[in-house]
Formats: structure tokens, sequence, C-alpha cells
């Protein structure tokens, strides 16, 4: 398992070391100007619909059905299956797009009814622009779970490489040539642009991996065969799960927009959080899926719970230390990474507490990728759909008050990051319960969680200490302070290997064993 995971996790870590970068020149660009609170807002709308439709509830309905394809009848009616669902997809998206672009100043109000009207206008005009990012970002994730059905898992996670590429030949190439830094609305535009570039270079790259492999999927006349219709049986849930995971993220940014930089200040938060949240719990996601689901289809279902324990300890070995760091330095690594241009120390200050809120609930968000595919592997879509139901009263119920409470000091975006991270875990309770008959927990893999924990926390209170005492070299000249995060990551990461190993939170011996699975 271990092996897929590298294979994945480098990838992924190319993509966000390359999307950290890129995003250091967007807030020396943009700052948190209100074209940059319009840019983030507009990429939201394309990637909420993309998580309903795309990779977040059609995949988890298509990949264990293209996987029974493939054991039971062969390559050949697997592959007509993946085209006939393909047409089907292609077709819902287009007419989907042509409707929303014209209507987008309606749909807009969806995510940012808070924003006064000139920073609305140019939402929408960017939200036009990178609409049909959505189109081929759906279909890329698609094809992505064909391959990742094949055992091919490096060229799906390298396709989102080529985003940042683009963003960056803008901001490097673009902005300086054309003299754009003084016109922010049209570095925006052209950010735009390259991210609607980006989604047709993904796809066709990804077009072409599977037909390589055997795979070559034919766009035609969508066929409402019994096999789509039993994906729609299982994916009507997925949608609607995915829709209530969104609603609950709009409802929060909503709620964050009525607060004057607050959705910028959010959405700098996210990309830092999700450099672990995507090497780790994106990765056991897609790894974790298909090779349960051929476990529960061929009847090792014994094999199947060892591995999802497996993936638990494995996960948490990986993401705890993470947590620790940006709990104990998040508005740190934030200064570091972005305070420089129109970026002030103030905004480092905001953005660095949702940070940190969001760090409490990054295990919890890594968590819920590794225990889904225990549902999704079994055609289970219906259990997950409750319990994001009641995930979702929570996250509101606690956004709103919060926000409001936190308000009074000028940080009611803080309230929005916590409150999505208590809402996680309240998932994951939810999750792991209903798993049981399938998910054991037992006193073993307790004791080694209870380990890991306590390794994380040595090291996170090892970088909180560092912090301190490089605070000169932190708020230094540029080469100062990454050198000061650098030794911050090197302490906080030495002292948690040496730790986890002492503890006996994990071994060279287990960690080798995990890689030749």
């Amino acid at each position: 398992m271990l092996r897929s995971l590298f294979s994945v996790g480098s990838f992924t870590l190319m993509s966000r070391v390359l999307g950290l970068f890129r995003d250091m020149l967007v807030a020396r660009y943009l700052g948190t100007s209100m074209y940059s609170q319009a840019f983030v807002a507009a990429m939201r709308l394309p990637n909420m619909f993309r998580r309903i439709f795309g990779e977040g509830a059609f995949n988890t309905a298509f990949v264990p059905l293209f996987n029974r394809e493939l054991a039971d009848h062969g390559p050949d009616e697997a592959r007509n299956f993946a085209s006939n669902t393909f047409s089907w997809l292609a077709t819902v998206l287009a007419v989907g797009t042509l409707v929303i672009i014209p209507g987008m100043p309606w749909f807009a109000k969806i995510l940012v009814a808070g924003f006064e009207p000139e920073k609305y206008a140019i939402t929408v005009a960017y939200s036009r622009i990178m609409f049909s990012y959505l189109l081929c970002m759906a279909l890329s994730a698609h094809l992505s779970g064909v391959l990742n059905s094949l055992g091919r898992f490096s060229l799906p996670a390298f396709a989102p490489v080529l985003l940042n590429v683009l963003m960056l030949g803008v901001l490097l190439i673009v902005v300086p040539i054309a003299h754009l830094q003084g016109s922010l609305y049209h570095v925006g535009l052209w950010l735009s642009w390259a991210v609607c570039a980006a989604g047709f270079a993904q796809l066709g790259m990804l077009w072409i991996s599977c037909k390589r492999h055997g795979m070559g999927i034919r766009l035609g006349k969508p066929k409402l065969t019994p096999r789509v219709r039993r994906l729609l049986v299982i994916m009507g849930p997925a949608v609607a799960t995915a829709g209530v995971q969104q609603v609950n993220a709009t409802i929060g940014t909503q709620i964050a927009s009525m607060q004057d930089k607050a959705v910028s200040f959010l959405s700098w938060a996210d990309r830092l959080y999700q450099l672990p949240n995507g090497l780790i719990g994106v990765a056991f996601g897609v790894v974790l899926l298909p090779q349960i689901t051929r476990l529960v289809r061929s009847g090792k279902e014994l094999e199947a719970r060892e591995r999802m324990k497996e993936g638990i300890a494995f996960a948490m070995l990986l993401t705890l230390p993470a947590a620790a760091a940006l709990i104990a330095a998040g508005d740190e690594f934030v200064a570091v990474l972005f305070q420089r241009g129109q970026w002030t120390a103030s905004d480092s200050y905001a953005t660095g507490l949702a940070v940190a809120a969001y760090g409490f609930g990054l295990p919890a968000f890594v968590l819920t990728k590794v225990l889904l595919p225990g549902f999704f592997a079994r055609e289970n879509t219906r259990t997950p759909l409750k319990l994001a139901l009641i995930t979702v009263s929570v996250d509101v119920g606690s956004a709103l008050s919060l926000y409001f409470f936190f308000r009074q000091w000028g940080i009611g975006h803080f309230g929005v990051a916590l409150a999505t991270s208590i809402a996680s875990w309240v998932n994951v309770f939810l999750l792991t319960r209903g798993l049981r008959g399938f998910l054991q927990i037992d006193r073993a893999l307790v004791k080694k969680l209870a380990r890991t924990l306590i390794a994380a926390a040595i090291s996170g209170l090892v970088v909180w200490g560092g912090s301190r005492g490089l605070a000169g070299w932190l708020a230094g000249v540029e080469w100062q302070r990454w050198l000061a995060a650098g030794l911050l990551v090197a302490a906080g990461g030495g002292v948690y290997g040496m730790m986890a190993l002492a503890l006996k939170a994990t071994s060279l011996a287990e960690l080798k064993a995990g890689f030749r699975r």
C-alpha cells in the first residue's frame, strides 16, 4: 500500500509545492484586495460543482462498478461501460455549463451575496471564464477513476501539476512582460484564463493515457443501460452527500463574506492545510477505494478490514505531526510564505488563526477520506448521506454561533474555520459507528494511535518553542525567514521521528512491510 501511496503522494507533493509557490506570487500581486477575494471566490463555484458531480459523487459510485465489470466481464465490457458513463457525464455537464455561464450573475449569489457591487461584478467576470474548468475536471476525475482501477496512480496524481504550471506561467512571464503589476483586475483575468486552459490540458492528457492502457474512452450517444441505472441508484445518495457538504462549505463562505477580507483569509488558510491534507488524505482515499473494492469483491473481507486499519494507523502517523505544526506556528508559516508585496503582517496573523483552526481538524479531514471507502467499496452510499446531514447541521449551527461570538474581536472567520473542524470530528465519530461490523477498532490500534499522538504533541511543543526562539529571524530578511522556517520543520520532524520510534508508534520493519504491499 505504501508504494502506491508514495507514487500518488510524490506527484501530489509536486503539485502542492508548485501551488504554494503560485499562491505566494498571487499573494504578492493581489494581496487580500477585492481582486484577490473575487478570484478565490470565483474558483469556489466550479470547484463546488466539480466535487458534487465529478470526483466526489460520480467516482465513489463509478469505481466499484467499473471494478466489477472488469472482474466479471473483462476489459471490453468495462471499456464500454466507462465510455457510456463518460458520455452521460459529458452531456449533463455540457448542458449545465451552457445554462450556468449566462446565468452567472444569479449563480454567484450562492457564494458571495455579501460582496459589494464592484467586487461582485469582478467575481462574475472571473467565474464565467473559469466555469468550463468544471466540465473538464469532472471528466478528468472519471478518467482518473478508470486509471486508478487499473492500478495506474501516477498520471492522475500528476495531472493537477498542469494547473499550477500554467498559472505560474502567467505570474512569472505574462504579468512582467505585459507590465500588469499595477493592473490587478487584468492579473486576475489572465489567471482565470490559465485555469480554463489547464482544465482542457488535463482532460486531454488523461484521455490519451487511458487509450494507451487499453481503455480508450469513446464519446457517443448516452444509453440508459441496466448498469447505468445501477450507477444512478448508487450515485443518487452520493450526489446528495457531496451536495450537502458543498452547501455546508457555501454557507461558511456566505457567513465569512460579512467580514471584510474573511473570504481571502479562509481561502489562503485552506491552501496551507490542504498541503498535508492533499498529500495524505487524498492519496489514501485514491489508493484505498480500488484496493478495498477488489478485496471485498474477492470475498476477502477480513483482509479488507485489516487494510483499512492499516490505512488509519499510517494516515495518522503522517497527519498528526503536520496538524501539531500548523497549530503551534501557523501564523509564522503564513508570514514566511505570503508576507511580501501587498500582503501585510495583520493579514498573516488573521490567516494564521484560521490555519490553527483547520490544523485542529486536519486529522479528521484525513480520517474521513480513509473511512469512506469502507462504505463505497460495498456500494453503500446511503449511510454517508445520512451522516453528512447530521454533520452539516452541526457545522452550520457552530459556524453561526462561533462567527458572531468571535466577531466582537474582529476574528469571525476563525469561528467559521473552527466550526468546520468540529463538524469534521463529529463526522469521523459517526462514520466509525456506521462501519461497526466491518471496522473493528482493537486495543492494538488504539495504543498505536495514542503513541502517535504523544509523539506529535512533543514535536508540536518543539516547533512552538522554536518559533519563539527564532522570532527575530522569522521577522527578518527573506533568507532568514526561510532558513528559520526550514529549521522549525527539520527540528519538529526530527523530534517526531525519534519519538515515534522510541514510543513504538511504528517501526522500521513495519514501514518496510508497508512498502512491499
